[in-house]
């Protein structure tokens, strides 16, 4: 049985104006009182379903529940607490069917690595460790602090995961740049202190 979602009366008499009438970019008169208008609708509102048969996915007598759906019925187990699923509640992750109270307290325990929503963007905290003590006339002195880590971060974190949207290198190859510039300038400024 196929079914839409589309229910859309006449503003006037509140007779169903019909599918075929919207989206037309014209003024179409009602069939039964007359009255012009316009339907503007979005496409996906006239797409037409899929029923599902009548007690498909609701539990018949001697099946298994949902454990959060009583009236569902239960397709698989979590893999983790053992509770029954209906295929709502299953979340399918790295080849595993975990419900969603696992997944919360894997994420909120870390024990979840392939959920990431979030990543420490190493390369922009290199350059920032560059570049910020140059750029504020004032703070400069701290080089010979920021630049030895700025360049540590570069090289250590070379191959950690970047951003989420993936970007090039060029951040890490200017903090090491400018990180080396500020180390060879400190060791100049050193020797000539010794020499002189």
């Amino acid at each position: 049985m196929t079914a839409t979602l589309f229910s859309l009366d006449c503003p006037k008499c509140g007779d169903p104006i019909s599918p075929t009438a919207c989206n037309t970019g014209e003024m179409t008169p009602c069939g039964r009182c007359g009255t012009r208008y316009q339907a503007l609708v979005f496409p996906a509102i006239l797409r037409t379903f899929e029923m599902p048969a009548a007690g498909a996915g609701v539990i018949q007598a001697e099946e298994s529940s949902c454990y959060y759906h009583s009236a569902k019925k239960a397709v698989t187990v979590c893999e983790s607490c053992g509770v029954f699923l209906c295929a709502l509640c299953d979340v399918s992750l790295n080849n595993q069917h975990l419900c969603p109270k696992c997944i919360e307290k894997g994420k909120a325990k870390g024990r979840m690595k392939h959920l990431e929503n979030q990543r420490i963007l190493y390369d922009d905290m290199a350059l920032r460790l560059a570049l910020y003590p140059v750029l504020l006339v004032i703070t400069v002195y701290f080089t010979f602090m920021t630049a030895p880590a700025a360049l540590f971060i570069a090289i250590r974190y070379w191959n950690a995961p970047g951003s989420i949207i993936g970007r090039s290198k060029f951040r890490m190859v200017l903090a090491i740049l400018f990180a080396t510039l500020q180390i060879l300038g400190w060791i100049m400024l050193c020797v000539w202190f010794a020499t002189h």
